[in-house]
């Protein structure tokens, strides 16, 4: 098996980075092709110290989703902090996590497809991976239950329940019920819990609504606990994205201990941004109030630098990063730090700069007719919804907080 360290060190003749004449390579000395995508040390251990505290404190498993970084030298951190669980989301990404050493795997989506089914058989062949996917249909199981007892294989599922209006899972409990009596026919299926995903759950009164609705998925896996669908096992009860995990591990940590092992699932925490999931913490914040027993919070961990490389007319910088080096979808990369090379650290970014404007390339960035920018100046700017800017990169430099690159990892999307 393919084990990755959890952080390598740095070469210098790895990828577009080179090291200065002290042999170390910083972002402040240009050694590093710009743009590059950047995570701080310092900010992504203090996440998982964050979350894995919270997790402890609530009662609930960790199972982190590892769709946002694609990243297993970070999941091997997860680990080591104390996750119980990965969570992915296809096939191949359960692979990846499998091959970076990770031997509990949630698959928080159904396996549909014979090649995929193959994947995971192939998986299980290994004999030191649990993995764990979703079902919610009559279809799925019977096909699941054919493929696998043609191996002789036993796969692990969890029914997830879903909302009306929102996308996978059986709408009430009696169509789980019915999924449960289907998949106790076959022998080559083991039912292991019940899932759900609450943040399709929209609306001025979100988390009543979301509330209402982990009360009936837990009541729901207790009944069906009750009536030996899940034999003398514990049943897996998971949900959680980053938006709304304080009030899932509210509704299912203390459910009935001897029958329930609570999971949540956030992914987006271990990166964090200033834009969505910002907001998004700063609600969850509100909602803990006093009741929050972890100190500090989750901080901004990932930046993208580029340069300035053109200033056309006044009030106008043209940026080396575009489309295909960040997320865009929920928000545009804003300025969070200006350095001009040769200066001994950079300063905080004018908030009178902001990228109004992005390309495949290039960034437009408004800024005054009289700011003091010059081209070949260096913008590190944050971003929101990390998950769609990992996937733009196969390298991110791992940075100390005097920005000297202390290690590189690899994305495998």
């Amino acid at each position: 098996m393919n084990q990755q360290q959890p952080l390598k060190p740095i070469s210098a003749t790895k990828g577009a980075a080179v090291s200065d004449t002290e042999g170390t390579m910083s972002l402040l000395h240009e050694s590093v092709s710009l743009p590059a995508a950047v995570v701080y040390r310092s900010r992504l251990a203090n996440n998982v110290r964050w979350m894995q505290s919270f997790a402890d404190a609530q009662n609930v498993k960790l199972a982190p989703h590892g769709k946002t970084t694609m990243t297993p030298q970070f999941f091997q951190l997860q680990r080591e902090a104390g996750a119980w669980a990965q969570t992915l989301a296809s096939a191949p990404q359960a692979v990846a996590a499998a091959n970076a050493g990770i031997t509990r795997i949630l698959m928080a989506n159904q396996l549909v497809g014979k090649a995929n089914m193959a994947l995971i058989s192939q998986l299980l062949a290994r004999g030191n991976v649990e993995f764990h996917c979703l079902v919610d249909s009559a279809d799925n199981i019977n096909e699941l239950g054919r493929y696998f007892h043609g191996r002789g294989q036993t796969l692990n599922v969890l029914i997830e329940v879903g909302v009306p209006g929102g996308r996978c899972g059986c709408r009430n409990e009696a169509e789980a019920g019915e999924l449960a009596e289907l998949i106790d026919q076959h022998s080559s299926l083991r039912l292991s819990g019940i899932e759900t995903y609450e943040g399709v759950i929209g609306g001025s009164d979100a988390p009543q609504k979301i509330r209402a609705h982990l009360e009936k998925v837990r009541d729901l896996t207790l009944n069906l606990h009750n009536r030996g669908y899940f034999g003398e096992h514990k049943a897996i009860l998971t949900g959680a994205g980053s938006a709304w995990y304080d009030l899932v591990a509210d509704v299912f940590g203390y459910a009935n201990a001897a029958k329930v092992i609570p999971v949540i699932r956030p992914g987006c925490y271990l990166i964090h941004d200033k834009g969505i999931y910002m907001e998004a913490q700063q609600q969850v914040r509100e909602r803990l109030g006093d009741d929050c027993s972890v100190s500090g919070d989750l901080q901004s961990a990932l930046e993208v630098w580029a340069y300035v490389q053109s200033l056309p007319e006044p009030g106008l910088a043209i940026l080396t990063l575009g489309k295909r080096d960040c997320a865009f979808d929920a928000g545009l990369p804003q300025p969070a730090l200006h350095y001009r090379p040769g200066q001994s650290a950079p300063d905080s970014a004018p908030q009178s700069w902001q990228v109004f404007h992005i390309m495949d390339q290039h960034s437009a960035m408004k800024i005054p007719a009289d700011a003091d920018i010059q081209v070949g100046d260096i913008i590190a700017l944050s971003t929101s919804h990390p998950c769609l800017t990992f996937d733009k990169w196969r390298e991110l430099h791992v940075i100390d907080d005097d920005y000297t690159i202390v290690a590189q990892t690899e994305t495998c999307f």
